[in-house]
């Protein structure tokens, strides 16, 4: 039976608790002593990352204890937080940053520190490692944020250099660090602003990492380097650096070595992030090279989008058209595109013939799952994702769309229809739509299945997922064609993707709707205050005045601006022309802002600023802060009455009444809606 209802009103079975209650949110994927271990980010667990680990065939296990979260917040955004040597893990425990190992088959094993306890809380901090063949030494990023940590040896000791006190940056540098610890930490490689990705070659003698320096970053220029690892009784020592790959305008991610001493990365020098062979100094072989993204920007580390098997097979994944793809490069061999049942995957890791990833379907929740190399298309899962029991027809599949935009150029979205087979609209009503504005604004939307999408499509909303000019996804030119354009050009792009779907006559042009977070919460409130398309707003985190962010943001982000702007502070003008906060005279419809209290990337600052501005022209707006919550909410609590929250809002501001029991909240100036 079909009930007539307005758009919005819809009941939906897609309940708020379900995008948390037994939800995880899938990380790293790796294979190790014959077992495959991946990571599930929690809500109900206060935003947990736990470890898991499945050996053979048999069931997965959590491997951390209470108490314990592998996370680290080095750039602030982390990724890379552990990794396996055998059966023992490492990683980098949330609550105080340190490096901890754990013998996952000792009966009772604990995970014990390897590093000093740092001088001030968070003030040592580790990422993206790997373990020496012999075990004997673990080789990762550390970020330190202290004059100098307890227990320093080495090349850093004999400098006593400070950094991260005083009001200095933090330092960033490669370190070896004891596997048992006790011992010293010593330096590897120091002296640029940032460091990633340090790889061990397959005989032990070589590591290979990346470095860039502001205000570039790591989607902009970085470089590849190299240097000879020379192990001692109690040292590790690094001679002999050198660059290796790396011009000016090149971005290189995730360089792996083969087995014969060759060494791989990842360039964007065609236009397009595709695998390449290291020859020479800046001599790099393109590696079956595809008009398409192998490789992501570094937000996070710790990305694997090919992997380098023990005889030399290379395999690689890129997405094209909603659809992955894994390509078998042989060693001695023609290439071998397969198209596999996903729109996307990622995690690579390829072992004994197979290859184990991280899947992104259309339909259903991420999984982790593995192919062999001589049938990809025959998929074992090993994670399954969470059976949601979803009726046949309720869920909205992406739409790819392409459409003009300004200075005669063309976007890019995925646009989501309502979807809900237990309803239909009455005759003539078209449905309000929410844009989706990404964050970054160095990142991309996705086709995958998200079931917070599905949480508006199925109560009657229309979504379209914006990859303005700016993402990634489409090759170096259109990531560039938002260099001192942030607040320009992904503002018209989505303006534009509301107005040509009002032109399709597909939604509802009195009801628009715009929404995003942090760099995606900026373009929000650029559109609602220099712009008359959208009729409400969510700004989540979002960025209102760009000096201020340029003053006080962490290391990471601190010059991103120069090129999405301008050089700051020589262009502090542009800054306070782009800045929402200075246009206020223009936002004149209702907004809701959300924020967490413990931000350090867009400190609470900024909304207050912006709740202060509405305040005072008397727009209608609702506040909520989250204690606990940083950049991202990441506790149960905190997503469900901000998402609930929103809709209760977009009721107020759009005439209808939501399904089910939502707690109001308090709208300032509500009297003033409609």
């Amino acid at each position: 039976m079909v009930t007539a209802a307005p758009y919005g009103s819809w009941s939906s079975p897609i309940t708020p608790e379900m995008l948390v209650a037994g939800a995880a949110s899938l990380g790293d994927v790796q294979v190790a002593g014959g077992a495959t271990w991946w990571s599930e980010l929690r809500p109900d667990e206060g935003g947990r990352v736990q470890v898991v680990r499945r050996h053979g065939d048999g069931p997965a296990a959590d491997v951390l204890p209470d108490g314990f979260s592998a996370r680290t917040r080095v750039h602030e955004y982390g990724g890379g937080a552990w990794w396996v040597h055998g059966n023992t893990l490492f990683f980098a425990n949330w609550a105080d940053q340190r490096l901890y190992r754990v013998e996952v088959d000792e009966v009772g094993a604990m995970p014990r520190p390897i590093t000093p306890e740092p001088g001030q809380q968070h003030g040592l901090r580790y990422a993206d490692g790997r373990v020496t063949e012999d075990g004997r030494w673990v080789v990762c990023v550390r970020e330190r944020h202290e004059a100098r940590p307890a227990g320093q040896g080495g090349a850093d000791a004999a400098a006593g250099e400070a950094s991260g006190a005083g009001g200095e940056e933090a330092r960033n540098e490669v370190v070896a660090v004891p596997a048992e610890g006790g011992g010293l930490v010593h330096v590897l490689a120091s002296g640029r602003d940032f460091v990633a990705a340090p790889r061990i070659s397959r005989d032990g003698r070589q590591l290979a990492w990346l470095a860039w320096d502001h205000p570039g970053m790591p989607w902009d220029s970085t470089e590849l380097w190299v240097g000879h690892l020379v192990e001692e009784p109690t040292s590790l020592e690094l001679l002999d650096s050198r660059r290796v790959a790396g011009r000016p305008g090149e971005s290189l991610v995730q360089p792996e070595w083969g087995r014969h001493g060759q060494l791989f990365v990842v360039s964007d020098r065609s236009s397009w992030w595709n695998v390449h062979r290291v020859d020479d100094v800046d001599e790099l072989a393109p590696v079956s090279p595809v008009d398409a993204e192998v490789g992501q920007p570094a937000w996070v580390f710790g990305q694997a989008r090919y992997a380098v098997a023990r005889d030399g097979t290379i395999v690689l994944t890129y997405s094209a058209d909603a659809a992955a793809h894994l390509v078998v490069v042989p060693e001695d061999g023609e290439p071998v595109d397969h198209l596999l049942p996903f729109v996307s995957i990622g995690a690579l890791r390829a072992v004994d013939g197979t290859v184990t990833y991280l899947a992104h379907a259309a339909a259903q929740e991420p999984l982790v799952a593995r192919s062999s190399l001589v049938a990809p298309a025959d998929v074992t899962v090993l994670r399954p994702p969470r059976d949601l029991g979803l009726a046949p027809g309720l869920v909205a599949r992406a739409q790819p769309m392409t459409f003009p935009t300004t200075g005669g150029a063309e976007a890019h979205a995925y646009y989501y229809a309502p979807c809900n087979p237990g309803f239909a609209a009455p005759d003539g009503e078209r449905p309000p739509l929410l844009v989706l504005s990404h964050g970054g604004p160095t990142a991309s939307a996705s086709a995958a299945f998200n079931l917070a999408v599905q949480f508006w499509t199925s109560r009657g909303f229309a979504v379209v997922d914006v990859d303005y000019r700016g993402s990634t996804g489409y090759g170096r030119p259109y990531r560039d064609a938002l260099r001192e354009a942030w607040g320009i050009a992904d503002v018209d792009d989505c303006c534009a993707a509301a107005t040509s779907l009002v032109e399709r006559g597909l939604v509802d042009p009195a009801r628009l709707a715009i929404r995003g977070g942090s760099a995606g919460g900026f373009t929000t409130l650029a559109a609602l205050s220099l712009r008359d398309v959208f009729r409400a707003g969510a700004s989540h985190y979002g960025v209102t005045d760009l000096g201020a962010l340029a003053r006080d943001t962490h290391k990471f982000e601190s010059r991103y601006l120069d090129g999405l702007v301008g050089r700051w502070p020589e262009a502090e003008s542009v800054y306070a022309e782009r800045s929402p906060i200075n246009h206020t005279d223009g936002l004149d419809c209702p907004l809701i802002v959300l924020q967490g209290l413990e931000d350090e990337v867009v400190p609470p600052s900024q909304a207050e600023m912006l709740v202060a501005a509405l305040e005072a022209k008397g727009i209608p707006h609702a506040y909520l802060a989250f204690p606990g919550e940083q950049h991202g909410f990441r506790q149960a609590a905190s997503i469900l009455r901000a998402l609930t929250a929103e809709l209760w809002f977009y009721g107020r501001v759009f005439g209808f009444r939501p399904a089910g029991e939502i707690e109001p909240i308090a709208i300032r100036f509500e009297e003033r809606l409609g």
